[in-house]
């Protein structure tokens, strides 16, 4: 008898914490050293996932090291209404600005919709943060790139350095939030603040619980991609944006790996010990004054 396949479509943090989301809209909780366990169906292929709510009309295959199992018609078509993409500019929602640290001297600005409350820095990985401002979508992007400019911050950051630098997190949460605090304290009195942004006081949440990393061994490596008849399992003992830290219980230690990795293959339940049988890329051991 086949086993049963399944097809995933991508972590989701809720109120109670990260849950993985399957095809059909099931959803699995992620507890802190629940068993996380699948296998790579046999002579599968990994295939498009579509856009927009619809499937891909060819079923293209796609890489495997994609984090976003489209191929280029779909990945076109999910980025022509996209605000990530600065492709709309009529999205009648508020929006805030915020300041987003991950590590030592790894600080963002970005925006996001006021009604989607703090979720987009929980699924970027967010160690602590502050809102800056709220307004208007056009006014809150003017303001992201006034921001950018002058604190001369990005607006974006890589997921593998973000990886890395969560072995070297501070202790305290007075000194996580010292970046974001000095940041949002240059930030408030620049002008050329567009009018209809209105800015907000600093206060600083700190997500290091959220993601349970004080609890965690760093991690040692991360999973790069998926391969048919490949397995995943360890127990969960930390997350963080797309990222599962897992435990394989081995020489292997904790791994990192990246639930965008998933979408598009058949999956299948795991049995047996605590192992990840898939390519691994080690974390390079950081340098002093990297950071």
């Amino acid at each position: 008898m086949a086993a049963q396949m399944w097809t995933c479509t991508g972590l989701r943090w809720s109120p109670g914490g990260p849950e993985l989301v399957w095809s059909g809209g099931r959803r699995s909780a992620l507890t802190w050293g629940k068993r996380v366990a699948f296998g790579v169906g046999e002579n599968t292929v990994r295939r498009c996932v579509g856009a927009r709510g619809n499937a891909c009309p060819t079923g293209a295959p796609v890489p495997a090291r994609s984090t976003g199992a489209r191929c280029d018609d779909c990945a076109r078509l999910d980025r022509a209404h996209s605000v990530a993409a600065d492709t709309i500019a009529d999205d009648p929602r508020p929006y805030r600005v915020y300041l987003a640290w991950f590590g030592p001297g790894m600080v963002k600005v970005g925006i996001t919709a006021v009604e989607r409350g703090p979720a987009r820095l929980l699924e970027q990985g967010a160690v602590c943060f502050s809102w800056l401002g709220t307004g208007p979508l056009m006014a809150a992007r003017r303001t992201e790139e006034l921001l950018r400019a002058a604190l001369g911050v990005p607006d974006r950051i890589p997921y593998a350095a973000k990886r890395t630098v969560r072995a070297v997190l501070p202790a305290g949460a007075e000194e996580r939030a010292a970046e974001v605090r000095e940041l949002h304290a240059r930030a408030v009195p620049l002008g050329n603040w567009p009018e209809s942004v209105v800015r907000e006081p600093c206060h600083v949440t700190d997500h290091l619980a959220a993601f349970h990393l004080q609890h965690a061994e760093p991690a040692t490596g991360a999973v790069t991609e998926l391969l048919a008849g490949g397995h995943v399992a360890g127990e969960l003992v930390a997350a963080a944006g797309p990222d599962l830290h897992l435990d394989t219980g081995g020489p292997g230690g904790v791994l990192v790996l990246d639930t965008r990795l998933l979408p598009g293959w058949e999956l299948i339940p795991a049995q047996g010990s605590n192992e990840i049988t898939l390519p691994v890329k080690e974390f390079a051991a950081r340098q002093d004054g990297l950071f």
